[in-house]
C-alpha cells in the first residue's frame, strides 16, 4: 500500500457533519433532562462527551491509522471477548440493571453496554470467515451453517439481556454480508422466515413486544401508557412545521418526550430544524450509506470489503429503523439514532466503525 494514499473524503466529511451535528442535537435535547427531579443529566453528559465523543474520536484516529489487515488477524479473538463479556453481564455481581434490562458493565462511572462491542466482534469475525472459505459461502456446509450458528450464539446473549433490537441489527448485518459474500437468496429466506416465526413468539411471551405491535396498528390505544411515546413523537415532528423553533427551541424535549436524549431525539430535532432539518438528516444517512457502499465496491480484498458491508448497513439500518419508529411507519423499537442519542458506548463504537472504514478506503486499490 503506498504511503500517500489518503483517506475517502467525501466519506469523512458525511461522517464529520454527524458527528458534529449529532452533538449540537444532543446537546440540546439534554436539557430536558433538567426539567426532571430525578435527572441524572451530569452523569449522561459526562459519559456522551468524555467516553462517547472524545474516546471515540480518539479510536476512530487511531483506527484509520492502522492497517485493517490487523482485525483479521484478531478477529476471533475480539469474538471470544465480546461472548465472554456479554456472558459476565449476566451476573448480578457484574452487570447492572436498568429498566428491566441488564446490558451494561459499570467502569467507574461509566457504563458500558457489552452488546455494542459484540456487533462490531460479530461483522470483523463473520468477514474474516467469508473471507476465508471463498466460493464455498454458497455452500450450506461453509456459509449458511455458520452463520446460523454466529446469530444462534448472538441471540442466545442477546434475548437473555434482553436485547432484541441489537439482535436485529446484528442479523441484518449478517444477512447483507452473506449476500455481498455471494451466498444463496435462498437461504436469505429462511432466515427471513425463522425470524417472523421468532418476532411471533417472542411477541406472545414478552408483553412489551405486543404492546409495541398493537401501538403500530393503533397509535389512539393507551394513549397515557403504550401509546404516549408515539403520541407525543409526532405532536413534536408537526410542531416543528418548516423550519422549526430554532435550536434548543423544543417544547416536548420538556416532561413531554420519555427519552428525549435516546430514540425519540429524532422528534426533537425535527422540532427544533423542522422539515428542513429532519430531511437534512435523513439526506446525510443516505449519503454516508451510499459513499461507504461505494468504497466497498471499490475494494478488492474480500474481508476488508465485507468490513463496510457490515458497518454501514448495520449503522444505516438504526437510523433508519429509529427515525421510522418516530415517525409512526413501523413499530416502536428502544434503538437509538447513530451519531446523536445518548450512549457512550455506542457512540465510541460507531467513531471506531467510521476509523475502520476510513483505514479501508485508503487500499481500495490494493
Amino acid at each position: 500500500m503506498s504511503t500517500r494514499a489518503k483517506f475517502d473524503k467525501p466519506f469523512l466529511f458525511v461522517s464529520i457533519i454527524l458527528i458534529v451535528g449529532g452533538f449540537f442535537i444532543f446537546s440540546s435535547a439534554s436539557l430536558g433532562l433538567l426539567a426532571k427531579e430525578t435527572s441524572n443529566y451530569s452523569s449522561i453528559a459526562f459519559s456522551q462527551t468524555v467516553f462517547g465523543l472524545f474516546m471515540g474520536t480518539i479510536a476512530l484516529v487511531v483506527a484509520s491509522r492502522l492497517d485493517y489487515k490487523l482485525w483479521k488477524k484478531v478477529a476471533f479473538y475480539l469474538l471470544l471477548l465480546a461472548i465472554a463479556l456479554n456472558i459476565a453481564v449476566l451476573f448480578p455481581q457484574i452487570g447492572f440493571e436498568h429498566a428491566g434490562a441488564r446490558r451494561w458493565i459499570a467502569i467507574g462511572t461509566v457504563s458500558f453496554q457489552t452488546s455494542e462491542f459484540l456487533k462490531l466482534a460479530f461483522i470483523i469475525y463473520f468477514a474474516a470467515w467469508c473471507a476465508g472459505v471463498k466460493e464455498r459461502i454458497a455452500t450450506f456446509k461453509w456459509g449458511f451453517l455458520p452463520l446460523i450458528i454466529l446469530l444462534g450464539i448472538c441471540a442466545t446473549l442477546l434475548l437473555l439481556q434482553p436485547d432484541t433490537d441489537n439482535l436485529a441489527l446484528i442479523v441484518v448485518a449478517g444477512m447483507a454480508m452473506f449476500v455481498a459474500a455471494g451466498g444463496r437468496w435462498r437461504y436469505i429466506a429462511l432466515v427471513v422466515l425463522a425470524g417472523i416465526i421468532g418476532i411471533s413468539f417472542l411477541a406472545f411471551t414478552r408483553p412489551y413486544i405486543m404492546q409495541r405491535i398493537v401501538t403500530f396498528f393503533n397509535p389512539k390505544v393507551d394513549a397515557l401508557g403504550a401509546s404516549f411515546q408515539i403520541q407525543q413523537s409526532l405532536i413534536a415532528i408537526g410542531s416543528g412545521g418548516l423550519f422549526g423553533r430554532g435550536f434548543g427551541q423544543s417544547v416536548q424535549k420538556f416532561t413531554y418526550l420519555p427519552e428525549p436524549v435516546g430514540d425519540s431525539i429524532f422528534a426533537v430535532a425535527a422540532e427544533e430544524f423542522g422539515f428542513a432539518g429532519a430531511i437534512s438528516l435523513l439526506a446525510l444517512f443516505v449519503l454516508f450509506a451510499t459513499r461507504g457502499l461505494k468504497i466497498a465496491s471499490e475494494t478488492k480484498q474480500p474481508f476488508a470489503r465485507l468490513v463496510v458491508v457490515g458497518i454501514v448497513i448495520m449503522i444505516v439500518a438504526q437510523a433508519f429503523v429509529n427515525i421510522g419508529a418516530m415517525l409512526g411507519v413501523i413499530p416502536l423499537s428502544g434503538i437509538t439514532l447513530p451519531f446523536v442519542s445518548h450512549g457512550g458506548t455506542s457512540l465510541f463504537f460507531t467513531l471506531l466503525e467510521v476509523g475502520i472504514i476510513l483505514s479501508i478506503s485508503k487500499s481500495r486499490e490494493s
